[in-house]
């Protein structure tokens, strides 16, 4: 550890300091009046400190340069590595750097003193297989086969990104909290009510619901039964009533235009350096961005079919939804600057559509 922190640039009194907070630390086991001989930690990080994951993060730093070195893609956060194999179309069989990298990275995490767990290695195979999936390669001794859904960062992914397996499950889990929440409500204040109902399930439905734009409204379906089941929760409005009148008194944007809300939060700041750049890299304005009409001006550049090859999430795709979106904002909020401006008048803008306050 002391090796890779030299190794990313950390020297002189800093470099001292993690040597002295890493060095010479024991443990013991202690049961009822029993007390283990303290014997010394030779690896690790002490547990529970905010260091340990910034330590854990510069620890594997090396793991993605070892990935990318064989012409793979590599994606990292805290203890989760994810790769990317890309295959041509018409492809016969596994590249053979696809085994290599493999028989590296478990070499590599041996001599690292890191776990190698291949049964908590998923494989997500996008498109079709082609008959292909029976050709991969063993991961440290154990076989490899695709599954039918991954999680990635808490996000559940199927082989044809519909999301509906995501949608499923996020509606699950907060009709369950709601069910708590529910429990809950005759020994709280309305306030205490909304505050639980926005941590439980409000939270839940709003997270990465901008993968959901572009799903046709079936599907979303249940994510507005939860939203509005919450709405009469909290405002203890019977089930005969209508929902509507309800969500505006509440000022809830339908849970379709929480994630159009925030696709287009995440499009401002990509165009004006407040966002990753990889997204910014899918975004360029179109050659009327100058135009003396306003109705033209700041607009975004759609790719065509030809340029992006997902017969069926293209519309979804953040280099197509995102511009799209942006060209139907009216000009005055395309030529807007400033973060804090927009958000406040996309809110507005976005409650005035829902709600047919024309």
């Amino acid at each position: 550890m002391i090796h890779r922190l030299a190794m990313s640039g950390v020297h002189g009194q800093a470099l001292n300091w993690f040597n002295s907070f890493l060095r010479n630390r024991s443990q013991c086991v202690e049961y009822m009046d029993q007390v283990s001989d303290r014997s010394p930690l030779l690896c690790g990080v002490p547990q529970g400190t905010i260091l340990s994951p910034l330590l854990f993060n510069i620890y594997v730093r090396p793991l993605a340069s070892l990935v990318r070195s064989f012409g793979l893609d590599c994606y990292q956060y805290a203890d989760y590595t994810q790769l990317l194999l890309r295959l041509e179309p018409g492809a016969t069989s596994i590249p053979e750097n696809f085994t290599l990298c493999l028989e590296a990275l478990s070499t590599w995490l041996r001599a690292s003193r890191l776990k190698v767990n291949p049964a908590k290695t998923e494989i997500l195979w996008h498109g079709r297989s082609t008959g292909l999936t029976h050709l991969l390669p063993t991961f440290d001794g154990a076989a490899l086969s695709p599954s039918p859904t991954v999680k990635s960062l808490g996000v559940v992914l199927d082989s044809q990104l519909t999301m509906e397996a995501q949608v499923a499950a996020a509606s699950k889990q907060a009709f369950f909290r709601l069910r708590q929440a529910r429990q809950l409500a005759p020994y709280l204040s309305d306030e205490a009510l909304a505050t639980v109902i926005h941590a439980t399930v409000t939270s839940r439905l709003d997270y990465y619901n901008a993968l959901y734009v572009g799903l046709p409204m079936s599907m979303t379906r249940k994510l507005r039964i939860v939203q509005n089941a919450a709405a009469r929760l909290l405002t203890r409005t019977p089930m005969k009533c209508h929902i509507t009148p309800v969500l505006q008194h509440l000022h809830w944007l339908p849970t379709d235009y929480r994630g159009l809300y925030k696709m287009l939060v995440l499009t401002f700041k990509t165009l004006y350096g407040q966002g990753p750049s990889y997204l910014r890299d899918h975004l360029s304005f179109s050659h009327h961005r100058r135009s003396q009409r306003p109705s033209q001006r700041d607009l975004l550049y759609v790719p065509g079919p030809r340029e992006v090859h997902l017969e069926r999430t293209r519309r979804r795709a953040f280099s197509v939804s995102a511009p799209a979106l942006w060209n139907a904002l009216p000009p005055y909020m395309r030529a807007m600057h400033e973060l804090g401006p927009f958000t406040l008048a996309l809110k507005t803008w976005l409650f005035t559509r829902a709600f047919n306050l024309f």
